[in-house]
């Protein structure tokens, strides 16, 4: 009986192959330098990753968390939008693809894909990943400039994560409003880091000004309840850590969380949560502390307890992320 692979685990293989002949020590040091440097003041038309061996290194190292952060944020708006199915997905500043992978992996069937990005090296390697998941086979790669001269062609979802960083905040709004324009339904990842908060704020704002409407996280479509400076709404998702991984980070455990910031907006009608856990649950004897956003624009503290019955089973088995009430 042969056991269905998943996606996940094909792009793991897929991406432990890239380093083959790649001697370690060369790989990590690849990562460090690409780490510094990738996410800081590099000019848009100065991509940082010159070739196969940067590439490579740095794909093996981000692509996973990067698809466990896509993943997440786009099941989060399936659930929001139930029964739709995008039929076309342009991933703005895909690099080498990891949110078409994630978007592969949250719908099924055949779509119209094309990653845009400004580093060829990074295409080139996308498309060579993508030769492992037949669902990529037609995957159009296009170099393009990503800011204030891109053109999006319609499209039903346009994903852009890990991208507004490095863009100029003209140029973040100039991709957004395009976004926007182009397509049904937009979801953006950044960073979980105040600043990566503050890219994805300024972006959903954009997005309800274009007259979408917000999925997920949030509840509704209001003003964010979070005072800036304050607070940052994130998440985190689990990632399976490879040995380059443990060696860049001189850990053992098997795993990290990648903490994420992220929008998902449409035009569409949706469905958002009744309530969503934006903090990591505190299990304490006999209760579950939950932090919520709530549809009424607020911020909360629920305590739940042995006395509320299933619900208090289903709080013990909430995760930083999910709605609020469990669906039944």
């Amino acid at each position: 009986m042969n056991v269905p692979v998943s996606p996940a685990e094909t792009l793991r293989a897929s991406l432990a192959g890239l380093l083959d002949g790649l001697p370690p020590r060369q790989a990590a040091q690849a990562v460090e330098r690409l780490i510094a440097n990738y996410r800081g003041a590099t000019p848009t038309d100065a991509p940082i990753l010159r070739d196969r061996a940067d590439v490579a290194a740095y794909a093996a190292y981000r692509m996973p968390a990067t698809f466990e952060a896509v993943s997440a944020a786009l099941a989060a708006f399936a659930d929001a939008v139930p029964g739709w199915v995008p039929g076309s997905h342009v991933d703005v500043g895909g690099g080498t693809g990891a949110a078409t992978w994630a978007v592969s992996a949250t719908w099924d069937g055949p779509r119209e894909v094309t990653v845009l990005d400004w580093a060829e090296p990074a295409l080139a390697l996308g498309r060579e990943i993508a030769a492992a998941n037949p669902a990529l086979s037609g995957v159009r790669w296009q170099r393009s400039r990503i800011g204030a001269a891109l053109t999006i062609e319609s499209t039903d979802l346009v994903t852009v994560s890990y991208v507004l960083n490095e863009l100029t905040e003209a140029d973040r709004a100039a991709l957004v409003d395009a976004a926007a324009s182009a397509a049904q339904a937009v979801v953006i990842v950044e960073a979980g880091t105040p600043a990566g908060y503050a890219r994805v704020i300024e972006a959903r704002d954009r997005l309800i000004a274009a007259g979408f409407h917000i999925a997920a996280p949030c509840p509704h479509s209001a003003a964010c309840p979070i005072v800036p400076g304050e607070d940052w709404c994130h998440f985190s998702a689990r990632v399976s850590r490879s040995s380059l991984h443990r060696q860049v980070k001189g850990g053992s455990l098997a795993y990290e969380d990648e903490k994420f910031a992220y929008v998902a907006a449409t035009r569409l009608p949706v469905t958002p949560a009744p309530a969503r856990v934006v903090r990591r649950p505190q299990i304490r004897k006999g209760q579950v502390l939950l932090d919520l956003c709530e549809a009424d624009e607020h911020l909360r503290r629920t305590t739940v307890t042995k006395r509320h019955g299933d619900l208090y089973k289903a709080a013990r088995d909430a995760e930083w992320g999910d709605s609020w009430p469990p669906a039944e």
